[in-house]
């Protein structure tokens, strides 16, 4: 697993080649941004490569040197950092699609589970790590607004990215998970046990931007066709909010 991943972070660090965008994205939004990515290049004859993970280890890559011409964060804050550092102008910066966090649990799951301090009771709890993954954040500033983090922490099972926490679901080893509606609604092995209220969770917004480092007009190109209407209705049907 360790040398898949490494692996994995290695190619990331590879410049696409020439007229091609490599564009790094939030895990979460890897089928409608392959979909997305399909039709950019039926419309304009860019080619677009992505590598999907934990929107602050991209970035964290990114600052490192990693050649992407777009970044697709699930969250605003990990786009403002590469703002700050000066890897991203103000103005290429675009939100593009909302979210919301469920709470699910295995498909035969036999246990309880309607209400946030159930949470409480179980031993293994499948979240993005919230020190790098958006989702895992997002989960941890909704359970302290339920008063719930520090009794619950101890049964958070960090995961390196919100399809992960899924996965944890799915094979049993967590009794629930917290991820996003959209990636529950993918899997056939689990159940959605409640959604997480919007009034009760932080704004879910996903923000991408252009590398001030890309070269060409095609990463701003991108960035249209990803606000656009076509886009946009790909991500409604694989269920975000716009």
């Amino acid at each position: 697993m360790l040398l898949a991943l490494t692996c994995i972070s290695l190619a990331c660090r590879k410049a696409a080649p020439n007229g091609e965008l490599l564009v790094f994205a939030a895990a979460s939004t890897a089928d409608a941004a392959q979909e997305v990515g399909r039709d950019f290049e039926v419309e304009t004859g860019h080619k677009v490569r992505f590598s999907f993970g934990a929107s602050r280890d991209l970035a964290r890559q990114i600052r490192a040197g990693a050649p992407a011409d777009v970044m697709m964060s699930a969250d605003a804050e990990t786009i403002d950092t590469l703002v700050e550092a000066k890897l991203v102008e103000p103005e290429d910066r675009r939100p593009f699609a909302s979210n919301r966090l469920v709470v699910i649990v295995p498909k035969g799951a036999t246990a309880a589970i309607g209400v946030p301090r159930d949470l409480v009771g179980l031993a293994h709890i499948a979240v993005g790590d919230p020190k790098l993954v958006p989702a895992g954040s997002y989960a941890k500033q909704w359970l302290e607004k339920e008063s719930l983090w520090t009794e619950v922490e101890p049964r958070i099972v960090p995961s390196l990215d919100v399809r992960a926490a899924l996965a944890a679901v799915e094979a049993g080893h967590a009794e629930a998970g917290i991820v996003y509606r959209t990636d529950a609604a993918r899997s056939s092995r689990v159940r959605i046990a409640f959604e997480v209220s919007p009034d009760r969770a932080p704004t879910i917004s996903y923000v991408a931007a252009r590398l001030a480092r890309s070269e060409g007009g095609g990463a701003r190109r991108f960035l249209d066709f990803l606000t656009g209407p076509e886009a946009q209705a790909t991500f409604a049907r694989h269920g975000f909010f716009l």
